[in-house]
């Protein structure tokens, strides 16, 4: 038996209606209580008046919902609300105030949230296959270099003309020695400068320049150069170093060109121009050998994006990002491996575990499933944030926590779902040490935006990636997903999975994180509740959406 205590102080609601499917009880006034048996399943709509009051109490242990409300969040005109908390209640009572012409939506059972279909900003604008503004596209880019064009790539306001080395040719070095520094590099993977025996300038471990670039001993080929400074030998150096059938024994050294160490797993283990040339490369079906060069203005300094993007436009070369081809390998390249699974018995039913690890960089995630997946369509789908303080120690600066406890039982009462859980993601991106500076900052007064920023850290700079390609290991295709954060909503879109449904995950709020909930919103795009409009306050699609 689980019972609803309401206390309007001064007046009673605006508009009392009754509560659907209640048994002794038809009406909302103030001071009343009503018994709500276990086969309810829905309430209606109340509009309340100032300050109204609500307990929970149950006897026994039945699981029950916690209406939940304070502040701008639970107050919209034209929207609905639907509560969150759903827990077992022994003796317990909860006290929620609920601001004046809030409406809520409340039930007593965990599976009755409404799905929305999207976020007010549901577009292509942040289709990760569109370039960053100024750019040209990453396909654009590989076009150029597999019909052997120089193109010109910019990393943190700095930039490097690029070629694929096999494509090389007298003319194509003079551009770059005429527009570049007159230092001509060739990345190349450690294979390779094995084989030729090019060991590295300097030791890793002693490697002072700011970016850790990874030098080599300069070359010149012997054979059909003369100085080795020309035009013509050293794109004849070039083409050697692209060589397979190259030796040892065919390279002076000291020499002109500069061969650098890629790193394996490119730019998605280091974002540098060494790693995107020869990404580039092999993305337009060349060796993984490729020339850059860094470009500098007419008067001698580094030539920055406004002059690179005037020197692209007046050269007809493309100009792409480091950060776009990161994003256009994350969505393609496999980023994650199944390791293991196992049936695990949890606090809301039994589930499978099956665990993933990262390629990039050895982390190991977990997907915990119910049911089967079938056909993969129109799965209950949740993709958490590891947070250690709110998922392990029930923190109460966040709602970590009760969103993770929300979306398992949530899952249990489908009967079908997924939960990923991706570490690494503590604070949004930042680490657990960090965070926790963050939140002195935010004890001093920030908000959790103001207190990255603070830090110099970013405001978020979580991916999605892993997960999608977990899910779709584990045969999902299109989703409902339950999260209030567009960025996590459209993320996954991104990586090829369909969306077919948003599920709000509403959990109370609290003194302690009502700040954090309102910054989400208001500052981070959160969508709390059915602010998009489109569904309607009887919780489902309006018929002009």
């Amino acid at each position: 038996m689980a019972s609803i205590n309401s206390y309007c102080p001064a007046t009673a609601p605006s508009t009392a209606k009754a509560f659907k499917n209640s048994k002794m009880f038809s009406g909302l006034h103030c001071m009343k209580l009503f018994p709500a048996n276990r086969c309810v399943s829905d309430v209606s709509l109340i509009q309340l008046g100032p300050k109204s009051f609500f307990n929970i109490r149950s006897e026994g242990r039945i699981k029950a919902t916690l209406l939940s409300g304070e502040g701008d969040l639970r107050s919209h005109h034209n929207g609905t609300n639907v509560a969150a908390k759903s827990t077992l209640l022994g003796d317990l009572s909860t006290g929620i105030e609920i601001q004046p012409d809030s409406i809520a939506l409340g039930t007593l059972a965990a599976e009755t949230t409404p799905t929305t279909f999207g976020f007010p900003s549901d577009n292509g604008e942040f289709d990760l296959d569109l370039p960053t503004k100024g750019f040209s596209s990453i396909p654009e880019a590989i076009e150029d270099i597999r019909q052997g064009k120089v193109d010109d790539e910019d990393r943190e306001n700095e930039g490097d003309l690029i070629m694929a080395a096999s494509k090389v040719t007298p003319e194509a070095m003079a551009f770059f020695v005429k527009h570049g520094t007159g230092i001509v590099c060739v990345s190349m993977n450690g294979d390779d400068l094995e084989r030729l025996e090019l060991p590295l300038m300097v030791a890793s471990k002693d490697n002072e320049e700011k970016l850790s670039t990874a030098f080599t001993v300069t070359v010149d080929a012997k054979h059909g150069t003369t100085t080795g400074v020309s035009a013509n030998d050293r794109a004849t150096t070039v083409l050697a170093l692209a060589s397979k059938d190259s030796k040892p024994e065919d390279f002076n050294r000291p020499g002109h060109i500069f061969p650098l160490k890629y790193r394996e797993g490119g730019v998605l283990k280091r974002a540098g121009h060494t790693e995107a040339s020869v990404d580039l490369a092999v993305l337009a079906g060349f060796d993984p050998v490729a020339v850059i060069c860094e470009v500098v203005d007419d008067d001698g300094s580094m030539a920055r994006l406004p002059k690179l993007q005037q020197f692209a436009l007046s050269h007809d070369l493309k100009i792409v990002s480091i950060a776009d081809l990161i994003r256009y390998r994350r969505k393609r390249d496999k980023l994650v491996e199944r390791s293991s699974a196992a049936r695990i018995p949890t606090m809301w039913g039994p589930f499978t575990a099956y665990c993933y690890k990262s390629v990039l960089d050895g982390i190991e995630h977990i997907a915990m499933v119910k049911g089967e997946i079938g056909d993969g369509q129109d799965i209950l789908v949740r993709v958490h944030s590891e947070c250690l303080t709110g998922d392990i120690f029930g923190s109460a600066r966040c709602d970590c926590g009760n969103q993770l406890a929300l979306a398992m039982q949530q899952i249990e009462a489908a009967g079908k779902g997924v939960l990923v859980y991706l570490r690494g993601h503590e604070g949004r991106g930042i680490g657990l040490g960090h965070k926790l500076r963050a939140y002195n900052l935010q004890d001093d007064g920030r908000d959790t935006v103001e207190a990255n920023e603070e830090l110099g850290l970013p405001v978020d700079s979580r991916e999605y990636g892993i997960g999608a390609q977990m899910l779709r290991d584990l045969g999902v295709r299109t989703m409902k997903l339950m999260t209030n954060n567009p960025a996590k909503y459209i993320g996954l879109k991104g990586y090829g999975l369909a969306v077919s449904g948003r599920v709000p995950l509403l959990t109370p709020i609290t003194t302690e994180n009502k700040r954090y909930l309102e910054t989400k919103r208001a500052k981070m795009g959160h969508v709390y509740g059915l602010e998009s409009g489109i569904i309607s306050q009887n919780g489902k699609p309006r018929s002009d959406s």
